[in-house]
């Protein structure tokens, strides 16, 4: 009888010891279940997905928006490796023909489009302002203008600097081509449409500064956002052209940068989103840095 119930007795030790083992083991089991990033951070599911957009989109027109939207082109792209923007410095008025016409997916003008032009058939989205800088060279001695004196300096009626307190030496009128929004917005602002007496006609607003650079006697107007320190650009009726001034209005020559879209033909997606980007609060860093003024929102 002690024999059988020794046999029992270690048969029922024996089973006690495989239940805790069991129970034991179970847990590093459970554990190595478990799914990746359930025990803390970001799940993987939750990482932004990469941009499905693809194609090409052509944009084309002021010279003046270049640094703004080449600083566009360069952040959409970078973000949307399937899409090509392009973008053909050509003048305000070849961007507005060519939205127009088709040619372009996207015109740029650096100024309001006119109201036939509207009339016509386009629709202009405003995703900057620009002051447009009175320029003389850095050795004239004049710091301000008013409006009238401005006037009078780009229709030869003013014919010496010594009229505006500078210094003895005739007055040169450096600006832009026929169908520049620059010279368009300058001429219409300063009310001398067809009246300026140019002593040089450019085909940009880097040729006009380094115009100015370049004679003493010189003066003209150029994109704020372009101006460097090879020209002095003057007040105006004693405001200086910046992003304030020109935001809040107390700068009196400045214009819009504007993208250019035909009325009824229908955007691309990736044209769509290269627009909504410029436009949003995102794009406001951007344009700062090109030198350029956000719209007020």
């Amino acid at each position: 009888m002690k024999k059988i119930f020794a046999i029992v007795l270690a048969g029922i030790m024996m089973l006690s010891l495989a239940a805790c083992g069991g129970t034991g083991s179970s847990t590093p089991a459970a554990a190595s279940s478990e799914p990746a990033g359930a025990s803390g951070g970001t799940p993987a599911s939750s990482a932004p997905a990469a941009s499905t957009l693809s194609g090409k989109v052509t944009t084309g027109g002021s010279t003046s928006v270049e640094k703004v939207v080449g600083a566009f082109i360069e952040a959409f792209m970078a973000e949307n490796s399937g899409v090509d923007v392009t973008y053909d410095p050509t003048g305000s008025g070849a961007g507005i023909t060519g939205a127009a016409e088709g040619t372009l997916d996207i015109g740029l003008s650096s100024r309001a489009l006119k109201d036939d032009e509207a009339a016509g058939g386009l629709t202009a989205t405003t995703f900057a302002l620009d002051g447009i800088a009175i320029i003389v060279n850095s050795e004239n001695t004049v710091e301000d203008l008013t409006l009238e004196q401005i006037k009078g300096l780009a229709t030869g009626e003013i014919t010496n600097w010594s009229e505006v307190g500078g210094p003895d030496m005739p007055v040169v009128l450096v600006g832009r081509e026929a169908g520049s929004g620059t010279r368009d917005g300058f001429e219409s602002i300063v009310d001398v449409k067809d009246a300026c007496k140019y002593d040089q006609e450019l085909t940009s607003t880097g040729a006009v500064i380094a115009g100015v650079a370049a004679n003493p006697n010189a003066f003209g107007y150029a994109s704020l956002s372009a101006v460097d320190d090879t020209v002095k650009a003057v007040t105006v009726e004693g405001v200086a052209a910046s992003e304030a001034t020109v935001q809040d209005g107390t700068y009196k020559i400045q214009r819009p940068f504007v993208f250019v879209t035909k009325d009824g033909a229908e955007l691309s997606e990736a044209a769509q989103a290269f627009i909504d980007f410029a436009t949003s609060d995102a794009a406001s860093e951007l344009i700062v840095n090109a030198g350029a003024v956000p719209v007020a929102k």
